[in-house]
């Protein structure tokens, strides 16, 4: 079991930037942040760019990966953001991990225009598709019904070969499809209603659909990365140390491969303590890496 963290982009970088470099040095696996206008978790809070961020963060780091937590087309471009993409992964020297997704209800509509859920999907799927392409291939012609692109080029290309990887968020069947088509890996926060008894439950049975919809695809379950937002219904795991272990062990039983956790925040969402993170990187960190 791998364990990232997420690192919200709401605090100037001189605040900022020793929280990335703590957690590299406390072992975690990957790292990520939010890439959004306005996040409707916290629509009034300080927010900064993603690109740059994570471009600060590859600065003051040296192993960690580092991820996009997640990229969606309500304010991006495909062949725009590929380049965004080249250059992070190459500043980070080979450490990028695109993740990718609908995105966020608040920020859809932020730049004037409007989409219905199901043209949201649509536009997610082209993006992610005519983002592989551009990323994968040089003088990259399409004219689709969201996106276009002329003649758009790819030079030098990703240092990690034949791109960098993609985690696609997706919870319904068409988004677990992209996910199988296109991702190195999946991600998911489950459906946040109901008891955890329920989260869990419902945990375990996207876990066997995801592994249908991968067999389907001709795709090896066993070499597909498995991502859980482990602060999806509750709150932050680091609420204690028995309640972070508690959640490694149900997601491992769920099949899942990675946990993405938060940074503590000293107020909702993911209210925690910095001293029982600390904890859990000292004393169970260790374990899951063995």
């Amino acid at each position: 079991m791998r364990v990232g963290i997420t690192i919200l982009p709401e605090e100037r970088w001189p605040s900022a930037a020793p929280k990335w470099r703590t957690a590299e040095q406390l072992g975690f696996d990957h790292a990520w942040t939010y890439d959004h206008l306005v996040w409707a978790g916290l629509p009034d809070a300080p927010w900064f760019g993603t690109t740059p961020t994570l471009t600060a963060a590859a600065m003051v780091t040296s192993t960690i990966r580092l991820g996009t937590f997640v990229t969606s087309p309500n304010f991006r471009h495909p062949v725009a953001f590929a380049r965004d993409v080249l250059a992070l992964d190459d500043i980070s020297g080979g450490r990028f991990i695109c993740g990718v997704g609908r995105g966020g209800d608040l920020d859809s509509g932020l730049l004037g225009e409007s989409f219905t859920v199901g043209e949201r999907t649509g536009r997610f799927a082209e993006f992610t598709r005519l983002l592989d392409k551009v990323l994968v291939e040089d003088h990259v012609t399409y004219d689709g019904k969201y996106f276009s692109a002329h003649d758009a080029r790819n030079v030098p290309g990703c240092v990690q070969q034949p791109r960098v990887p993609f985690i696609v968020a997706a919870n319904a069947p068409k988004g677990m499809r992209l996910a199988a088509e296109l991702g190195e890996g999946w991600v998911t926060y489950g459906n946040p209603t109901g008891s955890e008894a329920d989260w869990w439950a419902g945990l375990r049975e996207s876990g066997e659909r995801m592994t249908e919809v991968l067999q389907a695809a001709g795709r090896d379950p066993e070499s597909f990365e498995r991502h859980l937002n482990a602060d999806g219904l509750r709150g932050s795991v680091y609420e204690s140390v028995d309640r972070f272990e508690d959640a490694v062990g149900r997601a491992q039983e769920a099949g899942f491969t990675d946990l993405i956790t938060h940074w503590p925040r000293p107020d909702a969402p993911y209210k925690a303590t910095v001293d029982v993170l600390e904890t859990v990187a000292a004393e169970v960190l260790p374990r899951l890496h063995r």
